[in-house]
């Protein structure tokens, strides 16, 4: 559908990138990665035709449609929320316009030729729109917007209600509705929170077209693309494979490199001690010049900077009481709406606590009422012996000074550290030779985001919290941010939507849901699998080891029980199971029985004498519509069901592998 021939681009001096040449299918799913300021926004415009190339030439498949989601999305206004999202192709709102005009004109007409003109018209703009997707516009609108999180109830809001980070949801999901043959998506994660990433990932495998993408979300590289154009230093590569593949064959490549460049070296020692030795000699003045000529020949070979891990040991901080923090009968409201009613938590020397829930759950209001920034009307926080607090905010790089050198800001709170040490630290977070003498006030979003971190860990409290510490971090960033942080010796509590970050360094997950929380002490792939417990079985997810038992962990228990156990299991599951299984068999009936009266009006509408009776035809219309919306609504409906049996059904296998254990 795409091809891109030999592109180049350049800004003044910098050369972003030169010769590129690629080509993408129907079913491709690409990613564009390399670090912030490597040009690959840039590229997505020239695919888009904003930006001319210096050089070489983009080409699409005629009638291929393009649909690009920017970072900086353009507020909209003037509509309801589903209103812009399902008229949003001109193509059907055009056509469903036009059957308003035909039906109207039906109305008031007399004249026999001109109704049976009028009828033929209709059909077949009817025909037309029922092909384009006009009668399923509002109910698919729907299903979109609420996979990307928004409730029934916005549906009917005004644009302009909605935040900033809403705004780009709305523009994605407009996207997502007119389903271009080509998606580009530029960081099109930014705002989603985990659950609304993880619907994203699946609807984006199912799409029926291209989909090229930038991110810096890890997990929703490997989970979502195929191919991998990396902008490197070194030129542009491309990969066949999985983020984490070309992250291996990269590193492969680098060590291949490294071990060839050093013959090189050696070979090209060798003989610049045999030109130096001889370079006097008239007898061996022609071999002296046949190596000087092999040398300037010769094509040097470049290493490029390797991603491996810096090792760099941040300064421990000093040890806390076993109970570092508590709040107890916590409440909490803004204005009429209260997010906590009754809030108790405890967090223990060690923990490493992620915090997790979609978007307005109140994360980031009890981060702040643990760092102590946020008042509460109720309730008591209590710190622990010896804990001391620092809590990393977007505003806390705002605290930076402007005027301050990286280095001179690490010594504003390390006076005492040497020169060399505190180089050692900026070296930690990319910052080497002359990047540590930059001022403040000219570096990026994502540089002050790593001065800051340093700044945090280079007298580091035992108590952190952090609130998107991986914002407008690139993925070399956020993988030394990964480094730093697992290396940190005290407490934590964090939110990110970076599942990668998440799953390296969280050991207790507390989930944030409807004004309560829930504790589960484990990883965050085993929360995912154990957030789908019955209702009622929070006590299991609160004091969760490893496995499932019912009521949580117990004592080893005798033959007998085991089987007394295993009994009431497997009874819970046929009866959680079989209503499920009994509604999925009488959906498949309905639509086989639908499906089959859809394809009957089809062949009708085909057929020209059917436009002969004016009754009839808006009957069967009627009828196809209602059918075709039905048939939406209950594969819909089908579809949460089956993932709920698959569901209840591994549920019961883990829970009978947990208690034979």
């Amino acid at each position: 559908m795409l091809n891109v021939t030999d592109i180049s681009k350049s800004y003044s001096d910098q050369e972003l990138f030169s010769g590129v040449s690629f080509t993408v299918g129907m079913s491709d799913r690409i990613a564009v990665i390399g670090r912030n300021g490597t040009g690959k926004t840039t590229l997505f415009e020239i695919i888009d035709g904003n930006i001319m190339p210096d050089s070489g030439s983009v080409s699409l498949r005629r009638n291929t449609a393009i649909g690009y989601l920017r970072q900086d999305v353009q507020r909209a206004s003037g509509r309801t929320l589903l209103e812009h999202v399902s008229d949003s192709s001109d193509v059907v709102s055009d056509l469903a316009h036009k059957i308003h005009i035909v039906q109207e004109d039906l109305v008031e007409e007399k004249d026999g030729e001109t109704v049976a003109s009028l009828l033929k018209e209709l059909g077949e703009l009817q025909h037309l729109y029922e092909a384009k997707g006009g009668y399923d516009s509002e109910h698919e609108a729907k299903i979109v917007l609420s996979g990307l999180g928004f409730a029934q109830s916005d549906f009917g809001r005004a644009l302009s209600e909605f935040s900033g980070g809403w705004q780009t949801r709305i523009e994605l999901a407009r996207l997502l509705f007119l389903n271009p043959d080509i998606l580009l998506l530029d960081e099109p994660t930014n705002y989603l929170d985990l659950e609304t990433q993880r619907w994203f990932e699946s609807y984006l495998r199912r799409y029926h077209g291209a989909v090229l993408l930038t991110s810096h979300d890890r997990a929703f590289l490997n989970n979502v693309v195929r191919r991998i154009i990396a902008i490197e230093d070194d030129g542009v590569i491309f990969y066949r494979g999985s983020y984490d593949g070309y992250v291996l064959a990269r590193e492969s490549d680098i060590e291949t490199r490294q071990a060839t460049a050093r013959r090189q070296e050696l070979k090209i020692s060798r003989q610049m001690r045999f030109i130096e030795r001889f370079r006097a000699k008239n007898t061996k003045a022609s071999q002296v010049q046949s190596r000087i000529k092999q040398l300037e020949k010769m094509e040097r070979i470049t290493v490029p900077r390797s991603t491996k891990k810096i090792h760099f040991s941040f300064p421990e901080p000093p040890r806390s009481g076993r109970a570092v923090i508590e709040l107890k009968h916590v409440a909490k409201s803004y204005g009429q709406h209260a997010v906590y009613r009754d809030l108790n938590l405890v967090l223990e020397r060690g923990d490493r606590a992620a915090l997790v829930g979609v978007n307005g759950a109140g994360k980031t209001t009890l981060l702040r009422m643990l760092a102590g920034v946020l008042p509460f009307e109720s309730g008591q926080r209590i710190i622990g012996h010896n804990v001391t607090t620092a809590y990393f905010a977007q505003y806390y790089i705002e605290s930076l000074n402007p005027h301050n050198t990286a280095i001179e800001e690490l010594r504003s709170v390390a006076p005492d550290e040497s020169e060399q040490r505190l180089r050692g630290m900026l070296g930690a977070f990319l910052f080497s030779g002359d990047d540590v003498t930059k001022h403040i006030s000219v570096l990026s979003g994502g540089e002050k985001t790593r001065i800051a971190i340093a700044r945090m860990l280079t007298r580091p409290a035992n108590f952190l919290l952090l609130d998107e510490p991986t914002n407008h971090l690139d993925i070399p960033s956020r993988e030394i941010l990964t480094d730093a942080l697992d290396a940190y010796k005290g407490t934590m509590c964090f939110i990110t939507h970076d599942r990668t970050l998440i799953r390296e360094l969280a050991n207790k997950i507390i989930e944030v849901r409807d004004g309560r929380i829930t504790v589960f002490l484990c990883s965050y792939d085993d929360y995912l699998q154990q957030r789908a417990a019955p209702d009622g079985e929070t006590g299991t997810a609160q004091t969760w080891s490893g496995h499932w038992r019912p009521g949580g962990p117990s004592a080893p228990i005798t033959k007998r029980e085991l089987k007394s156990l295993q009994g009431r299991l497997r009874n819970e599951h046929y009866r959680a199971i079989s209503p499920v299984n009994q509604r999925i068999g009488e959906i498949e009936h309905e639509v086989t029985a639908a499906t089959k009266r859809i394809r009957e009006i089809e062949a009708l509408i085909a057929d020209p004498a059917h436009y002969e009776d004016s009754q009839n035809i808006v009957a069967v219309n009627r009828e196809y519509a209602t059918l075709r919306e039905r048939v939406a609504r209950l594969t819909t409906e089908w579809d949460g069901l089956s993932a709920e049996a698959e569901r209840l059904k591994l549920e019961y296998r883990r829970a009978h592998e947990g208690l034979a254990r």
